[in-house]
Parts: structure tokens; C-alpha cells; sequence
């Protein structure tokens, strides 16, 4: 007979999932109403070019979930499922949620997630590491912006962002050692730090899959503006990632995707986009990363829910 601890803990993770899912259902609800009435910003673009966008979305949650997995040691490391339904949920959740909630999102989506055994603390550690990488994945992309952009306090704004980049680095790559140094290791904190911290090697891993799910979302920005025939301009679509990027970093702020959605326009009419169209792509833009966010919840959750029906059917 199954204690009530276990009864308890099962029911917990089936209100969570349904709490999940009934957001994903309010947001599909209102989203629906909100373009029926208004108009979808891409009912004029190419669907191709969408679909292509859309898919590159969804290629870089994995490839985040992967670079985020190698943060982790080996006998607590989650699924890379876990991890990927983590980021599609603070995705969601950034529609109406404050900035920086969303690592409460993902560290309640990947404890409560089947199988995972990965402490409080190692999640802290590792989504503290992984916004030092995305910093760093993010600096040859602002690098290409500087270069391109024609105002200097836009030049000026994005070298911030390339230098945080190099120093987030620098910090990543001399963090083993110096929870390795005898001054750090003889206190229990500093022993559990040196247990938990990553190694090089694995960081330079997880450097990699995260520079390739930002280049994946870069193009899937340039994508989306050829789709809407606003430019042709990868370095632009470079800017308008970053500065959305960049706002996702404040500590506080209203609606994540909100903010985002604003420093995008910003940027875009900065480099002479008309208002209304710039308004319109950024709207677009978050609302495809949502949805795409959306999506990998619900393709992990089928998965997860296959998995389980698969052994029952077998017993049959």
C-alpha cells in the first residue's frame, strides 16, 4: 500500500501538470480572441519562412536543455525532457509573470519532473552558471551588432553586453579552481561547491550548445523579419535578439515578454523600422517563442505519457 507521502507527492505532480496545462489552454483562449479581433502581426507573411522560424525555436530549446544538462554531475544530472520542459514553461510563464521568475518556474518544473534527482542547490548553482554562458554565448552576437549599428549609444549599449559576455566567461572558466583552493575547501560550503561546480571541460561543452541554440535563434529572427519582407539584415536580427536578451536580464521588470518585446522595438526603430511595424514584429516575434515554448511542453508531456503506457500495454 503506498504511504501518504507518496500519495501526496503523485497528486502534487498531477495539479502541477494540470495547473501547466490549464495556463497553456487560458493562453491559447485569449491569445485566439486577442488576433481575431486585432489581427495576427503575421497574417501577410510567408508561411514557409514562419514554419522555418518556428522550427529553428524549437531546435534551440533542445540545444539549451543539452548545454544546461552538462552543468549538472553525472549521478544527478536530469533528463534532457526535464530541462527542456523547465525552459518552455518560464517561456510561458513570462507572458504575465515578473522578470527573473521564471528560475522558480524552472527549478519547481525540474524537481517535481519523474525520475530527477537533482538537489535545490545544484539547480541554483547551474542556472546561475547558464545565465553566465548565455552572457558569454551572446557576446560574438552583440559583437556583430556594435559593428553594424549607426548610432554610438546603441554601439555603446551593446559593447556593455559583449563585455559582460568575456567577463561572464572569465568567471566560468576560473570558478573550478577556486573552489578547489585550500582557503575554499576547508569549509563544508566550499567542499559542497567543489563537488557540485563543473569541470572545464563539460563547461566548454555546454558553452557550445548554448552558443548554437542562440545562432539557431538568431536565424530564426532573421527568418521571421524576411518573412514580413521588413529586411534582409542579419546583423539587425542579431540586435534585436540581444537587446531582447539584454532586458530578460533585469531584475525587476513587468511581463518578461513584455519587456522583451519592448527592447526589440527599440532596437528595430532605432535602425529606422517604422513604429507600428516594429511594435507589430516584436508582438510576433514573443508570441512565436511562446507558442513554441507551449509546444515543447506538451511534446514532453506526450512523451512522458507515453513512456508510461508502453510498459502497461506491454504486460497485457
Amino acid at each position: 500500500m503506498p504511504s501518504l507521502s507518496l500519495l501526496s507527492d503523485k497528486r502534487f505532480q498531477l495539479a502541477l501538470n494540470g495547473g501547466f496545462g490549464l495556463v497553456l489552454l487560458v493562453v491559447a483562449v485569449f491569445s485566439t480572441r486577442r488576433f481575431v479581433r486585432g489581427g495576427w502581426p503575421l497574417h501577410h507573411a510567408d508561411p514557409v519562412l514562419v514554419a522555418g522560424s518556428a522550427a529553428l525555436f524549437l531546435i534551440a530549446y533542445a540545444f539549451k536543455a543539452w548545454g544546461w544538462q552538462r552543468l549538472f554531475a553525472k549521478h544527478e544530472r536530469p533528463g534532457a525532457g526535464a530541462l527542456a520542459a523547465a525552459g518552455g514553461a518560464a517561456c510561458v510563464g513570462g507572458i504575465a509573470l515578473p522578470g527573473r521568475v521564471d528560475d522558480a518556474i524552472r527549478i519547481a518544473v525540474v524537481r517535481r519532473f519523474p525520475g530527477t534527482r537533482t538537489g535545490l542547490g545544484a539547480l541554483g548553482i547551474s542556472l546561475i552558471v547558464l545565465g553566465m554562458l548565455d552572457n558569454a554565448a551572446l557576446t560574438p552576437l552583440a559583437s556583430v551588432a556594435a559593428v553594424d549599428a549607426d548610432s554610438w549609444t546603441v554601439r555603446a549599449g551593446f559593447g556593455v553586453v559583449a563585455g559582460a559576455g568575456v567577463l561572464a566567461a572569465v568567471v566560468i572558466a576560473l570558478l573550478p579552481r577556486a573552489t578547489a583552493w585550500p582557503r575554499v575547501t576547508r569549509f563544508r560550503l566550499g567542499r559542497w561547491l567543489g563537488g557540485h561546480t563543473h569541470c572545464t571541460s563539460e563547461a566548454c561543452a555546454a558553452w557550445v550548445l548554448v552558443s548554437v541554440s542562440w545562432a539557431l535563434r538568431g536565424t530564426a529572427v532573421f527568418l521571421l523579419l524576411n518573412a514580413l519582407s521588413m529586411t534582409n539584415s542579419f546583423p539587425l536580427a542579431l540586435a534585436f535578439l540581444c537587446a531582447s536578451a539584454a532586458s530578460a536580464a533585469l531584475p525587476i521588470a513587468p511581463a518578461g515578454a513584455a519587456t522583451q518585446a519592448g527592447a526589440g522595438a527599440a532596437i528595430l526603430i532605432a535602425s529606422g523600422v517604422h513604429t507600428t511595424e516594429a511594435i507589430a514584429f516584436s508582438v510576433a516575434a514573443q508570441a512565436l517563442i511562446i507558442v513554441t515554448g507551449a509546444a515543447v511542453i506538451l511534446f514532453v508531456a506526450a512523451w512522458q505519457l507515453a513512456l508510461r503506457i508502453r510498459p502497461r500495454a506491454a504486460s497485457v
